[in-house]
């Protein structure tokens, strides 16, 4: 009998909690009403995920985003829409519709519906050119889903869309294309967030906004524009900053006029009108990068479809603007091998375990690299990251060297350069810098990495996102470590602005980036305070901050 009354007992609590589920139901947002799905985690804790939640109207082309008119009765928010119109991988064909300003939310419950939570905004990378607000999608899972991150560390996530490649950011140079696109779409995507999240539970005080690679350097564009004064308390980016080589396109005129040939239409006064009016995905398809590979041609310099200072989303060069982002906590970091997937793009044989690349490609390589500033610029540099191979360096040492080569001048000098600048300029607001080199997880078992492999580009995602808890099967338990400390250390900054402190316990305290001491937190399964390191890749650094830019050069153009 007793058996049978604990069932009873059992089956009253599991009917309670249905009944009790705790759900924001329908929410009330500017456009009008909408409804998610609202999913159990684990006793008295739920989660409500919104999906496809209009930010903006579908965009006219190349104007800026404007406000979405409404709809009537309850907008049902459980399918993830379209991404933005771009190429496919191999760009060969084209993605996406040209409606695809929306948003989705993770909204994370405990015994009762949540209020004034703190809240992280998403943007996703790509290069400027490809992308989408849930990512590729594994098993039957998508990449950017916020639910591990609002799960663990109870925090709204929210990821966007925005517009990419031709359609998101090409410009003449001038007002009849100024381009930024895309970043104009994040914008919105970022005053929505503010002026709606306190109706699904968020604190629209309380918003960081995070991102990786074109994504972290959109992060970082959005703190140095004027026009999120106040919207934004904190922001991370992850492999990307608004100072890389590749995130402003300072000649976009040039590539303008490459895309109005190939879709036929006129480089005079008349491109901008026929260009509007040319066929979309024709247009995207006249955007794809450049396929030839070379040391002489690297995939970097062919990124073109950038952000540009336009007068108006940027008025300034990026580095004149960081006073505009004095009142933001900030992290900034790199993946230790985040040149890899670019240089062996650029150079192939530094996969190959079996071939030696030869240094002659290196050269080549760093005079791509530096040709602004001529021969002697190349040599320099030459000099300065072969000063410790010895008389006889062996074939894993010059890979490395080369992926090196690519890190810092495609990544780290610049994200540098930004915690520098931000340190210099927030009063009050703290800076934090890392380096993540837990080794790709496919290092040395599967072909396509060496052994010798850290963290590649994009690595850090995997973990930030949860995956190793989502997907368990495909990891090992120190990837659960790895995972588990980013979502600690990003959700407690989320919440304090401060790594360390939240509601999450983390394995090493990890110091403030000054202008002084420089120190920055190495993230990775075995860490222990020996982790917290300073001066990041000094040598380097000041040869492409100091000795590079102070090279006299007549280069006639």
């Amino acid at each position: 009998a007793t058996m049978a009354m604990f069932g009873i007992v059992v089956a009253v609590a599991v009917f309670l909690e249905t009944v009790s589920a705790t759900s924001l139901g329908v929410v009330y947002t500017e456009g009008g009403m909408v409804e998610g799905d609202n999913i159990r985690l684990g006793f008295r804790r739920h989660m409500d995920i919104f999906k496809g939640i209009p930010f903006a109207d579908m965009p006219g082309r190349f104007e800026k985003p404007k406000r979405h008119p409404g709809w009537d009765g309850v907008l049902k928010a459980k399918e993830y829409r379209n991404r933005c119109l771009q190429v496919n991988f191999r760009m060969t064909d084209t993605r996406g519709s040209e409606d695809c300003l929306y948003l989705n939310i993770w909204v994370p419950h405990g015994s009762s519906v949540s209020t004034d939570l703190p809240v992280m905004l998403w943007i996703y990378g790509g290069g400027f050119m490809i992308g989408g607000s849930m990512g590729g999608k594994f098993l039957d899972d998508y990449l950017f889903s916020g639910q591990e991150i609002a799960e663990r560390g109870e925090v709204i996530v929210v990821t966007v869309g925005y517009r990419v490649g031709t359609l998101g950011f090409l410009s003449t140079g001038d007002s009849s294309l100024p381009g930024n696109y895309g970043l104009w779409d994040q914008q919105a995507a970022i005053a929505w967030v503010h002026r709606n999240i306190r109706s699904f539970g968020g604190d629209p005080d309380n918003i960081t906004l995070f991102g990786e690679s074109a994504g972290g350097a959109s992060v970082s564009f959005q703190t140095l524009t004027p026009h999120n004064k106040g919207t934004i308390r904190r922001a991370i980016s992850q492999s990307g900053v608004a100072l890389c080589p590749w995130a402003v396109n300072r000649n976009p005129r040039r590539f303008a006029e490459e895309v109005a040939l190939k879709v036929n239409c006129p480089t005079d006064e008349k491109m901008a009108a026929c260009l509007k009016m040319t066929d979309p995905e024709l247009l995207t398809l006249a955007g794809s990068l450049n396929k030839s590979r070379s040391p002489d041609n690297p995939l970097v310099s062919n990124l073109v479809l950038s952000p540009v200072i336009d007068g108006d989303f940027l008025p300034d060069e990026p580095y004149n603007l960081f006073h505009n982002a004095a009142d933001i906590d900030y992290i900034a970091g790199v993946n230790d091998m985040d040149g890899h997937l670019f240089t062996t793009f650029d150079i192939p044989s530094i996969n190959s375990q079996l071939v030696d690349t030869p240094v002659d490609e290196m050269k080549r390589l760093l005079r791509s690299y530096t040709k602004e500033k001529g021969a002697e610029a190349a040599e320099i540099g030459f000099s300065t990251y072969t000063l410790n191979w010895g008389s006889n360096p062996n074939r894993e040492t010059i890979k490395k060297t080369v992926v090196d080569v690519g890190t810092d001048y495609i990544f780290l000098v610049a994200t540098q350069a930004a915690l520098y600048l931000h340190a210099a300029h927030a009063k009050t607001r703290r800076t934090y810098s890392y380096m993540f080199s837990e080794p790709s997880r496919l290092g040395g078992i599967a072909k396509p990495y060496p052994s010798w492999m850290g963290a590649d580009h994009a690595d850090d995602l995997f973990y930030v996102f949860g995956k190793p808890f989502t997907t368990p099967i495909i990891y090992w338990p120190r990837h659960r470590d790895v995972s588990r400390y980013m979502i600690a250390y990003w959700t407690n900054f989320a919440k304090t602005g401060d790594p360390n402190k939240g509601d999450l316990s983390v394995p090493v305290t990890w110091p403030q980036f000054t202008s002084t001491g420089h120190q920055y937190l190495e993230i990775h399964s075995k860490m222990d305070s020996g982790y917290v390191h300073q001066k990041m890749r000094m040598r380097y650094v000041h040869f492409w901050t100091s000795v590079l830019p102070n090279l006299n050069v007549t280069i006639s153009e």
